[in-house]
């Protein structure tokens, strides 16, 4: 009788790329309704894609809320993301650059 070869990641890594990357989405979605769906600054709502979540103190900053950040659980992203604030990249892009304050 012959062994039936097991699966490998090289197998399934197409199935596998794509569930991460819709999970990340999912999540991203999920904390930008979380904090209110709006940029704290400009009242921008339009893209979902156009948000960042920016630390108001960067010394309580465990993890990024980036891509990479977003493999968390639903738990610690929420934890982290009440350090922060929701802006548009326009806008968080303004704050780093010294032009807006918070």
């Amino acid at each position: 009788m012959a062994r039936k070869e097991k699966r490998t990641y090289a197998d399934r890594a197409e199935y596998l790329k794509k569930a991460v990357t819709e999970r990340r989405r999912k999540l991203k979605q999920m904390l930008i309704e979380y904090k209110g769906g709006v940029c704290m600054i400009c009242g921008y709502k339009k893209y979902a894609g156009a948000f960042d979540l920016h630390h108001l103190d960067h010394t309580k900053k465990e993890f990024g809320l980036s891509v990479r950040g977003l493999t968390r659980s639903w738990e610690k992203l929420k934890a982290e993301a009440d350090k922060c604030i929701l802006v548009c990249a326009n806008c968080h892009r303004e704050i780093h650059g010294g032009i807006v304050e918070i």
